[in-house]
């Protein structure tokens, strides 16, 4: 990890004093957006730039930001990383995070409100207010800031057996590039139903008597999340069961779920919670 500093001996404000951590597959993927981003920032901000190369220099950079406000350069992975970080170390609620995305997955960014392009979320960072946001936390100490899903896309679990290894996920572009996916390939089925307990609260939703297609969790904006679940049916399409709550089990066979951008599990229970108000993103006003 490489720091790099801008100040120039200026009396600055912590709002002026930025830690801006810049993602590996940023860097490899996309440097020039890396670049344009990292010059706004510089100019309206003192800097110091760390350079990390996995999920421990995350840490470790977050921990020593001091009075710094902490902006990440990357894509959705490298904010879940930071938020992460933060929510371990029990700082997220000291601290605005800012997010410049760059990188092909950027959309929980975008439905965060993140505006698309280096110029404008950099300039968001240095001219925008913060926005508390709710948080899920599950019973192992992970986050969700956007959606979570049971069971998880077909296509998300293998993406997330490459997390950690960029250059995989690279080569892996590289050859689906020259290949062309046959028609049964391309007509392949998702996940069946699957049968799973999920409370709400405390109270009974759906029962493991009752095949579900998924069930998808997300924050709120007032403390409670939103839950749907959507049961398996022959024919006519059953209703969607939807609540809001505070607490969300869900039991049940060894799942797995995708949480924003990541694949966990498998686990056989699970528990989320919500935090209301538990972190900070730096928005355009």
């Amino acid at each position: 990890m490489l720091p790099e500093d801008s100040e120039k001996g200026r009396t600055l404000s912590a709002r002026d004093q930025l830690l801006v951590v810049i993602d590996p597959v940023a860097r490899r993927t996309d440097g020039e957006s890396v670049r344009i981003a990292k010059d706004v920032l510089g100019a309206g901000a003192a800097i110091r730039v760390c350079l990390p190369e996995g999920p421990e220099d995350y840490a470790k950079a977050l921990a020593r930001r001091g009075a710094r406000r902490p902006v990440v350069i990357g894509d959705d992975r490298a904010l879940l990383r930071a938020v992460g970080a933060l929510h371990r170390e029990r700082e997220l609620g000291s601290c605005a995070v800012s997010v410049v995305p760059v990188g092909a997955a950027h959309g929980l960014s975008r439905s965060l409100g993140v505006p698309p392009g280096a110029v404008a979320a950099a300039r968001a960072v240095l001219e925008g207010a913060e926005r508390r946001l709710d948080l899920l936390v599950d019973d192992s100490d992970g986050v969700v800031l956007g959606t979570l899903r049971i069971p998880p896309v077909v296509a998300a679990a293998g993406s997330t057996a490459m997390d950690g290894h960029p250059w995989l996920r690279t080569c892996q572009s590289f050859v689906r590039t020259l290949a062309r996916p046959s028609s049964r390939v391309a007509s392949a089925p998702g996940p069946g139903p699957a049968r799973l307990r999920v409370e709400a609260d405390g109270e009974l939703v759906v029962d493991l008597d009752q095949p579900v297609e998924g069930v998808w969790l997300r924050p709120g904006a007032d403390g409670l999340a939103e839950v749907e679940v959507r049961p398996s049916s022959v024919g006519a399409a059953a209703q969607a069961l939807r609540v809001r709550a505070r607490t969300i089990t869900v039991s049940g066979a060894d799942f797995h779920y995708r949480a924003d951008a990541v694949v966990g599990g498998p686990v056989r229970t699970r528990t989320w919670a919500v935090r209301a108000g538990a972190w900070g993103l730096m928005l355009p006003r």
